[in-house]
């Protein structure tokens, strides 16, 4: 009989090939979930700015004005913003308000307004947020 003399395991070219392939999948992947991320934080802002509206509507009813203080108040107005979201209101005044949000892992922004009030960028349409 004669005994095997090759040696069992992968040559280093065969090693390189499979590097170059997992690096390629994950240049192709790692863009891609970024985008999704960014879209999830824009995503938040515009559903933290649509229960700002529902926040201010009720307590408009209750007070006769559009509250204009910080967020969060929990005191004067339930409502708080998502974690890592920061909403502002910028004018508030009897006739309508305006808002804008920021989220601390994206440089997008979002804006509403509501009533009577000028359009804040980048917000164009009465009562719906907006994102750059």
């Amino acid at each position: 009989m004669r005994a095997h003399s090759g040696r069992a395991g992968f040559t280093l070219i065969e090693l390189l090939i499979v590097v170059v392939i997992i690096g390629i999948l994950a240049a192709i992947a790692l863009p891609k979930f970024a985008t999704t991320k960014e879209r999830a934080y824009v995503a938040t802002m515009q559903s933290d700015l649509h229960n700002l509206i529902s926040a201010q509507e009720g307590y408009l009813a209750d007070n006769g004005a559009y509250y204009s203080g910080a967020i969060p108040n929990l005191a004067v107005l339930p409502y708080r913003p998502s974690t890592g979201a920061t909403i502002t209101i910028v004018l508030a005044t009897a006739a309508g308000w305006q808002a804008t949000a920021s989220f601390t892992n994206t440089t997008r922004t979002c804006a509403v307004f509501y009533g009577s009030v000028p359009a804040i960028a980048p917000a164009i349409v009465d009562g719906e947020p907006k994102c750059t």
